[in-house]
């Protein structure tokens, strides 16, 4: 199969090593060069990891594929069991043991560390990148890049007024097959594209009702809660449900919702919709999960959508897959996940696809991938070369800030009317005051 780039036809192998050095000229991204000093091609770059528990496996495994280019010198965790295990993959994998750390403000106050990846609990995220950023260092930050929008918009500003880059973790911006069916759509494939649908599905199990329970001794319980007002321990909570708790998490939507819905208003062109309605409930269990598990989202533009479904608690597959998105415009449509490609023709007959060769699934929590690979190699790149990052968090941010919207206008309960310039919620207070948290005092994240 060929694909056409201008007036010139070219294999899809051809197109796709152009891809690996020159892709993230199709994204839309500030340009690092404006970020100080670039430093030299051949330096090695010292990366501190923050986070230790599932995600950031993928993390050091992305590190370990750009080791001509960087190292992992310090690794850090509030949970001293969590620390030493990872401290030690970390030796395994990248044959040089990593410094240890349990506060990350010690971390960011080495001068020799030159870009921190963030995998904490999702309240951390934009409170800590702020806090590195301020450090003068480069950041990697898992999605969702905030905790709520306020939080996002403050770390855009951040990153503006410090200069560092900070990519967000919605990898699949880096994926060669997704920007180029993403590139080939902006160039008419399917016509006019104007309707997006996107799915996540699992089969999580409940979480019971927690109860008191001693902090475990391996644990700095205030330090894990940092910016979030202080509560007591119970046994449900640590290692990953938090998730499911707003004061510390965001729900399935910012979880995973963040990667499909970011690749649909990529592949739509559009940025802040007018409308967000999003409908569901806790139907599978009753237990302490403070989300939804099953949930439907529309976001509604001038003359164009985009659907999220998921399904966190069923793992009846749409299409055959756990996840991905399907693409409809005038002329036909592309359904894209992590895995590959197919495009259809208007009466939805296939008309070509392309396999990556590998196959991803929804269950797995940690993502080691090529598309990991990839998104920590353009980071790497921005920093040493000036090569533009594919998902800038101002750009990653508006997804996120989207996905927040589909969140607050479950917990209302009815329609919000959006300001699409900044996606800010016109008329409806109550909603509007769920535009930010309220905050430990003294964890305030300011700038």
């Amino acid at each position: 199969m060929q694909s056409k780039t201008g007036d010139t036809m070219v294999t899809r192998r051809e197109f796709l090593d152009s891809l690996a050095v020159g892709a993230a000229g199709l994204a839309v991204s500030a340009t690092a060069k404006s970020y100080g000093q670039i430093l030299g091609a051949n330096e090695r770059l010292n990366f501190a990891v923050i986070g230790l528990n599932g995600r950031a496996y993928a993390h050091l495994s992305a590190l370990k594929a750009n080791k001509a280019a960087a190292r992992v010198t310090h690794v850090c965790d509030v949970e001293s069991n969590i620390l030493a295990k990872f401290a030690a993959e970390t030796e395994k994998e990248i044959g040089e043991a990593p410094a240890t750390e349990k506060d990350f403000r010690k971390v960011l106050e080495r001068k020799d560390v030159d870009a921190v990846t963030i995998a904490t609990p999702d309240h951390w995220h934009t409170p800590m990148a702020i806090a590195a950023l301020q450090a003068g260092k480069h950041v990697y930050v898992e999605k969702p890049c905030s905790h709520n929008p306020a939080e996002g918009a403050l770390l855009v500003e951040a990153q503006r007024k410090y200069g560092k880059l900070v990519q967000m973790g919605n990898q699949q911006r880096s994926s060669p097959h997704t920007i180029e069916i993403v590139g080939r759509i902006h160039d008419g494939l399917i016509g006019r594209p104007y309707f997006a649908k996107c799915w996540y599905n699992n089969t999580r199990k409940s979480i019971g009702v927690g109860k008191p329970a001693p902090v475990p001794a391996t644990l700095d319980w205030d330090l894990w809660q940092g910016p979030a007002p202080r509560q007591p321990y119970k046994d449900n909570v640590q290692p990953y449900n938090w998730h499911w708790f707003r004061i510390w998490g965001t729900g399935e939507t910012l979880n995973n919702g963040t990667h499909e819905v970011d690749v649909c208003r990529w592949a739509l062109g559009v940025r802040y919709p007018q409308r967000v309605t999003a409908t569901g409930g806790r139907y599978a269990y009753k237990d302490d999960w403070q989300f939804y598990d099953t949930l439907i989202t529309s976001y509604e533009y001038e003359d164009q959508m985009i659907a999220w479904e998921s399904t966190s608690c069923q793992g009846m597959r749409y299409f055959n897959r756990g996840r991905g998105s399907i693409i409809e415009g005038t002329k036909g449509t592309v359904l894209v996940d992590r895995d590959g490609y197919e495009i259809y023709d208007l009466d939805g007959r296939k008309t070509s696809e392309y396999k990556v060769g590998t196959k991803t699934s929804s269950a797995d929590l940690v993502g080691r991938d090529s598309m990991t690979d990839a998104h920590f190699a353009n980071f790497i790149d921005g920093m040493r070369k000036g090569t533009p990052l594919h998902a800038p968090v101002a750009e990653g941010n508006v997804a996120v800030t989207m996905l927040h919207l589909s969140n607050i206008a479950w917990f209302v309960n009815r329609e919000l009317r959006l300001d699409a310039a900044e996606g800010k919620i016109d008329g409806d207070e109550e909603a509007m005051a769920m535009w930010s948290r309220t905050y430990e005092p003294g964890w305030e994240p300011r700038i």
